[in-house]
């Protein structure tokens, strides 16, 4: 069967079976590193006034230490997981991550004092930051061509669950508080106390499954081809595909290998073309964070308030943005291999950009309560079956398979910088420009994302990752 790209190329014929169902549970271990990224990303949010307490935090330096603390994290193990996905594998990669992410939550948990929760949030985000890159970049490099796009997916459905987990969890758990309870008695409450100690806690339950999990599934056979274990790359390839798909692949993959100019990064950035391909994903990493949804979650709270929710709703208002970001995740991997990478992404970037005109016009005309709820909805809606999983998909595939991890990390690195600088600089943005034209510069942001997928991203949907770097060299 041949498969045309957007240029009018034909694709190689190789076979293109769909994905089985060990390829599907393979990629369902992985993809429990995004459920922990998302969960324990998100689970401090609705712990923060009992640890606040609990530690006695009122200076708001040490506030937003706590919160953004983790970051400092993922940036080290972004910039890690390079090395450790080329140089040990990606199986290993993942089972390291794996095992961070439980000492992390134990760790987190029972935290003496402050200084030792702020240790073991960091430690956690170094797990997030290995798990960001490696779980989609794993997930693609065994997965049939056919199948890809919504196998990477995948992971973003799991981070998403993950977001909802912690939400959810973090509702169960709170006990009531009295409106108006002061510091003392919210850090003498069981909340405030215990309460929040199970909140992270919690994650070393399905950390210990991605342990196990890790330990029973097969090296990456790409990885393997890389290093020279054919035999070995053959026998993953046909366990997950049956004979046929092993036979083609590893025939496709010496043609690649063939073809590289050697297996670092420095090697791959040695032709002009892999170069371009690095800077795309850069700025599709990049693009992922200031195209502005962060912003979207942070005033969700106050826009549910001006659509008439109480406080004492705001928990449960958040777990309606989570159900919302969730099941549209899922609308994604329903159309990822029926529309394509780049339409997804040309689609997200123009949507946000009207919606964010809007937004911002609303805040300028003074516009509350359900109008702005709605147009917040369309927002978390967009991203969330375009942008948020489609960048991925886009760059687990984008990238030469000789350094393909050392490559994915510098794009992850890329995005975790991006989304410090976007939450850095989104209050000073707020308190200079005022919250509507913040929004159209996002929208502006968004609306120059469109032009770049539109002039640079040439569609990857039912390619191999060889016939893909072929492409490109």
């Amino acid at each position: 069967m041949h498969m045309v790209d957007v240029g009018g190329a034909a694709t190689s014929d190789l076979p293109q079976p769909g994905a089985s169902r060990a390829v599907w549970l393979t990629a369902a271990v992985s993809a429990l590193g995004g459920l922990l990224f998302g969960y324990d990303w998100v689970v401090i949010g609705g712990a923060k006034p009992f640890y606040e307490a609990s530690f006695g935090i009122v200076a708001p330096t040490q506030q937003a230490w706590a919160i953004s603390s983790a970051l400092v994290g993922c940036l080290i193990g972004a910039m890690a997981s390079g090395a450790v996905a080329d140089r040990l594998g990606r199986k290993p990669g993942l089972l390291i991550a794996a095992i961070i992410f439980a000492v992390s939550a134990i760790g987190t948990a029972l935290a003496g004092g402050f200084d030792l929760f702020v240790f073991w949030r960091i430690v956690g985000g170094v797990a997030i930051g290995m798990a960001s890159g490696l779980s989609p970049l794993y997930i693609a490099e065994i997965a049939p061509s056919g199948s890809r796009g919504r196998l990477v997916c995948l992971n973003q459905i799991a981070i998403v669950l993950g977001l909802l987990a912690a939400q959810i969890v973090n509702w169960l758990i709170a006990e009531p508080v009295a409106s108006g309870a002061s510091l003392a008695e919210i850090a003498a409450s069981w909340n405030g106390t215990t309460g929040w100690r199970w909140m992270f806690a919690a994650a070393a339950v399905p950390a210990v499954a991605f342990i196990l999990g890790c330990l029973i599934i097969p090296e990456s056979p790409r990885w393997l081809a890389n290093h020279g274990h054919w035999d070995r790359a053959r026998d993953v390839l046909r366990r997950l595909g049956g004979e046929a798909h092993a036979d083609a692949a590893v025939a496709d993959i010496r043609r690649a290998l063939a073809a590289a100019p050697g297996r670092s990064l420095r090697a791959v950035l040695k032709e002009a073309r892999f170069r371009k391909v690095l800077v795309i994903g850069v700025v599709l990493a990049v693009l992922q964070q200031w195209c502005g949804i962060n912003v979207i979650f942070n005033y969700a709270q106050e826009i549910f308030a001006g659509a008439g929710y109480a406080v004492s709703d705001t928990l449960f208002n958040i777990v309606i943005t989570g159900v919302v970001n969730c099941v549209f995740t899922f609308v994604a991997l329903v159309t990822v291999e029926r529309w394509g990478r780049r339409r997804l992404l040309l689609l997200g970037c123009a949507g946000l950009t009207i919606i964010y005109a809007a937004i911002g016009a609303s805040y300028v005309a003074g516009v509350q309560g359900w109008p702005l709820l709605l147009l917040v909805i369309a927002a978390i809606a967009t991203y969330a079956m375009t942008l948020a999983p489609v960048t991925w998909v886009a760059l687990s595939e984008i990238f030469p398979g000789e350094a393909r991890g050392a490559s994915m990390a510098v794009a992850t690195t890329a995005l975790w910088a991006a989304c410090f600088l976007l939450t850095y600089s989104f209050p000073l943005l707020n308190a200079a420009a005022g919250t509507g034209v913040t929004f159209w510069i996002y929208g502006v942001i968004c609306a120059a994302g469109f032009v770049f997928i539109l002039r640079a991203l040439p569609e990857t949907r039912g390619k191999t990752l060889e016939q893909i770097e072929q492409d490109w060299r």
